[in-house]
């Protein structure tokens, strides 16, 4: 019960409005008609309003009634997943999975997984989120995030279990009228300095330890896709994933730049599914990992 509701007031309203009538709705729930009618009765009278309109040949749903009727599917739709989530969780199944993905993971090679999971746990609630960079890793410390799927840069720390999932190869690129583009030959050190590079940084530590910075002139982003507009536009230059920049590599909206002794691995970064030690996947995130691994690790 609901405050004065109950979940099967609902869905005799909910069945009068799918089969047209009080004799229809009784038939679907193998009820006699005047059970139904007195269902609706007791209904209104303890709202306090009429849900349809009795003077024709067939009642029909008032306005408030058209909109109580949505609100009633609502709430026996959130009653299901309740009583799934309750299930599943008796068989083991955690009640929830949070996972957490750092920005410069790809995001294709993730979708068939996560479709499968959905597929495979469909009451399992999953809330996905994109971090900035060192994000995920924080959200796993702070049990705010069960999975990560993130770069740990410069080595796995000791309080994470982390499993290599695929490699994300990275490509420093400016556009056509930047200098380093005019170059002719590897950048050194001594070419980059001048130049502002534009940096992924972790916004809740800006001035934490800093992968691949070249020069002094940083310019600090928290994501992706903004930092992909100051480069369009010539601010500067940057590292940015190769699956983001083929196409504008290919188009000559962006150079590709070669770097002399390049500290950036040339088979990529490696992106890996992580977890806490302390703290084990339950059955949908050890299913989650195993597909992923199935699927990439080659």
């Amino acid at each position: 019960m609901i405050g004065s509701l109950t979940l099967d007031q609902l869905r005799v309203l909910v069945a009068i409005a799918d089969t047209g009538s009080f004799s229809a709705a009784g038939r679907r729930l193998r009820r006699l008609q005047s059970a139904v009618s007195q269902a609706v009765a007791n209904l209104e009278a303890m709202q306090g309003i009429a849900l349809f309109d009795r003077q024709g040949h067939r009642p029909q749903l008032t306005e408030v009634g058209r909109v109580l009727v949505d609100q009633a599917r609502l709430v026996l739709a959130s009653a299901s997943r309740f009583e799934a989530v309750a299930a599943s969780t008796r068989a083991g199944v955690e009640p929830q999975l949070a996972i957490a993905i750092d920005p410069l993971v790809p995001t294709a090679p993730l979708i068939d997984s996560l479709r499968a999971l959905s597929q495979a746990f469909p009451d399992l609630p999953v809330h996905f989120s994109t971090e900035g960079l060192g994000g995920s890793l924080r959200r796993l410390r702070s049990d705010s995030a069960a999975m990560a799927l993130c770069l740990l840069l410069p080595g796995v720390p000791e309080d994470i279990a982390a499993y290599p999932l695929l490699r994300t190869p990275m490509r420093a690129v400016a556009v056509p009228g930047h200098p380093l583009a005019a170059l002719g030959r590897p950048a050194t050190q001594g070419d980059l300095a001048p130049h502002v590079q534009l940096v992924l940084s972790d916004p809740a530590d800006p001035d934490g330890p800093n992968y691949g910075v070249a020069g002094t002139r940083l310019w600090r982003f928290a994501d992706l896709g903004r930092r992909m507009d100051f480069l369009l536009a010539g601010f500067g230059w940057c590292r940015m994933p190769e699956h983001l920049v083929a196409k504008a590599i290919a188009s000559g909206a962006l150079i590709a730049i070669e770097i002399h002794d390049d500290p950036t691995p040339p088979e990529g970064l490696t992106i890996y599914a992580a977890h806490r030690r302390d703290r084990a996947l339950g059955v949908a995130g050890r299913w989650l990992l195993d597909d992923l691994r199935r699927r990439l690790v080659h």
